[in-house]
């Protein structure tokens, strides 16, 4: 079952890439289904058994609705991505927080993670429109807190594939305002999306292993 999801998930990001400059609107079903395979491995894996996993799906599932608003390439749709995507990093913050924690592996992150968030904003901030830089300031601040936690459950079952897939999940969030921001193009997808999935997968993954 596991191997038949993640054998989709990858069709489904290469059709969305394959045919986003020919055929748009393929999208509108391949990034979706790309989505609905996260949220089956997290099913898959038993993230309804502990309340990790029940947070983890929760905020699988915002992320899934930030990816569908994103498909439209407009602003009024890209905030209610943003919003759900914050949403969703932070429904992760919280179920981070129900894994052991360590506070000196949190101490370790704070500095790559406080990194990302300095460096992504000086380089964003000369070109967000005023309207957008109370959100972006507030999904980067987000951001931080879920690495941080990220970081902390360093030490659990799950800890390595959060902490990998909590960062992939960052980076990824770089392709895609460098694409709404700075220099929009098809070289942004070509990484970001397939860096967004995987990890989303791996964070997926991570559900079953709570228990």
């Amino acid at each position: 079952m596991i191997a038949a999801i993640l054998a989709t998930a990858v069709l489904a990001v290469a059709a969305t890439l394959a045919c986003e400059r020919r055929f748009p609107r393929v999208e509108w079903f391949f990034k979706p289904l790309a989505s609905a395979c996260f949220i089956a491995l997290a099913l898959s894996c038993g993230a309804l058994d502990s309340d990790f996993g029940r947070w983890l799906l929760a905020g699988l599932a915002l992320c899934m609705a930030g990816d569908v608003f994103l498909i439209a390439h407009h602003d009024k749709t890209f905030l209610a991505g943003l919003a759900s995507f914050l949403l969703g990093h932070l429904l992760y913050v919280v179920a981070f927080m129900q894994l052991p924690l360590s506070l000196p592996a949190m101490l370790v992150s704070l500095v790559p993670a406080l990194l990302l968030a300095v460096l992504s904003l000086r380089w964003l901030w000369p070109h967000l429109p005023a309207h957008m830089q109370s959100p972006v300031l507030a999904y980067i601040g987000v951001i931080c807190s879920m690495l941080l936690m990220a970081g902390s459950t360093w030490g659990s079952g799950p800890g390595p594939w959060v902490l990998v897939g909590a960062w992939g999940f960052a980076i990824s969030d770089l392709a895609v305002a460098r694409n709404q921001f700075v220099s929009p193009g098809f070289a942004n997808r070509l990484w970001g999306l397939p860096l967004y999935f995987g990890s989303q997968l791996l964070l997926a993954f991570s559900a079953g292993l709570a228990a």
